[in-house]
């Protein structure tokens, strides 16, 4: 059976707002940079929010992106303070306590699947890698809401410490890689889902020459890349079947829970073979 319009019932309609999900026919939509939206979501999305000072709020449509960012500034500096400086000196405690490993994975230390995510072996590694995720976390975080795409940054990042101890698990593994190349897998298929194919050819080709630099260059994981990639791969998949399906209000609530279905997967996985 067709769905139809929510604002015009006598209007069949295949398109969903990329926002509620709810059906709208054409006299509804609002393209944006995300996808189409309905006129009320794209009210809310306008919305200029404003912190005490008057100052328009720059970080208000993607927070969790922010809040990621200072986290793994704040931990990379706390690593130069403790003398560190990431892998190029792995006697120092945050690397060997934190970073991926897998005998001590395997050991029971599990959280290093997560914390290692947000350790960084150089500025060039932290600088690139938090370009990246501001980059990406523009687009897609205010496309998405921050709960789904909290959730993709960490099934991605579960999955890249899979990845990782697949190919090596006696190497010791930093970065947030795996969940960057997670969250571009993610953008790649969620802009051809939503017809935006100009964006999707640019993170496309972004996606190439990372895999690129992955296998040529020296001390980087390959299993980390792929394993984020795959599960940002699988999680744009799950939402875009979501935006064509049926499930209206009942959709974000699924394609959360498939996306953290990939993260508990990964986390199993990346138990089994440590």
């Amino acid at each position: 059976m067709a769905q139809t319009c929510y604002r015009h019932p006598d209007r069949e309609t295949g398109v969903s707002c990329s926002s509620c999900g709810r059906p709208i026919c054409p006299d509804c939509m609002t393209p944006t940079p995300v996808g189409m939206r309905c006129p009320e979501c794209t009210r809310q999305r306008t919305k200029v929010i404003r912190n005490p000072t008057g100052t328009p709020g720059q970080f208000s449509a993607f927070p969790a992106t922010a809040a990621l960012i200072a986290i793994n500034v704040i931990v990379y500096l706390v690593e130069i303070a403790g003398g560190s400086g990431g892998i190029n000196n792995p006697s120092g405690k945050i690397v060997v306590n934190l970073g991926l490993f897998g005998p001590f994975v395997a050991e029971g230390e599990w959280y290093r699947l997560v914390t290692s995510g947000f350790l960084h072996a150089s500025l060039l590694h932290i600088g690139f890698n938090m370009l990246l995720l501001f980059f990406l976390g523009r687009l897609l975080e205010p496309a998405l809401g921050t709960a789904r795409f909290v959730a993709l940054y960490f099934a991605c990042l579960l999955a890249g410490s899979f990845g990782a101890l697949v190919l090596d698990p006696n190497a010791l593994t930093l970065g947030a890689s795996g969940a960057i190349f997670g969250l571009a897998g993610a953008t790649f298929v969620i802009a051809r889902g939503r017809g935006m194919d100009a964006v999707a050819g640019e993170i496309g080709f972004l996606i190439i020459f990372n895999l690129v630099f992955s296998f040529t260059a020296s001390n980087i994981s390959v299993g980390g890349h792929l394993g984020g990639l795959v599960a940002g791969v699988i999680s744009g998949l799950a939402i875009v079947a979501g935006e064509r399906g049926r499930l209206g209000r009942k959709r974000l609530p699924a394609e959360l829970l498939l996306i953290a279905a990939v993260g508990a997967i990964a986390f199993v996985g990346a138990l089994a073979v440590a």
